[in-house]
């Protein structure tokens, strides 16, 4: 965590404004988006394949860093009054996960700091969550679990260098 945030300019500010204006933690996020693109600005997911080997049309329209579906991210826009945001622009997409960690801890009644139910939200929507449609997949739990186990492993990074990363964002006047 500590590596990412100090090799890629403006993302541990971006993460901690995020942080600050939906109130997931930058923990939280951070592994949400490890689990859905590794990081990878303009990720999609794989095409299907017709006949085994030709390149078929892609399972859904989810894109960028969050895998955020368009009419999820259309929903993101104007709710925030965001029109401009792009889901390959990292500070966009980190302000997502957190618009959407939010609205799932008060849709789904999920405590703020619970990745394990945040992610799975997250995964099957906040009606789908409520329908409890992650119920009978043990693939999706084991996930769930992993992406919970990543931001605990994100926030102990965290602790262990955020004070330097606060100084550094005083020096470069991004306080």
């Amino acid at each position: 965590m500590c590596s990412i945030f100090r090799e890629k300019k403006g993302w541990y500010g971006d993460a901690k404004d995020a942080e600050e204006k939906w109130g997931s933690s930058v923990a939280t996020m951070m592994a949400i988006l490890h689990q859905e693109s590794r990081f990878v600005h303009d990720a999609r997911p794989p095409r299907t394949k017709i006949l085994g080997f030709i390149p078929g049309p892609r399972p859904s329209d989810a894109y960028g860093y969050p895998q955020a579906l368009g009419t999820t991210w259309r929903g993101y826009q104007r709710s925030t009054f965001n029109y401009s945001a792009d889901r390959d622009d990292f500070s966009d997409a980190i302000d997502f996960v957190g618009w959407y960690n939010n609205s799932s801890a008060r849709q789904c009644r999920i405590k703020p700091h619970d990745t394990y139910h945040l992610y799975l939200a997250y995964h099957e929507g906040q009606g789908g969550f409520n329908r409890r449609t992650f119920r009978n997949k043990s693939w999706l739990k084991k996930v769930s679990h992993k992406v919970s186990a990543r931001a605990q492993s994100y926030q102990r990074q965290l602790n262990s260098c955020e004070a330097s990363l606060k100084r550094r964002k005083k020096f470069l006047g991004l306080f």
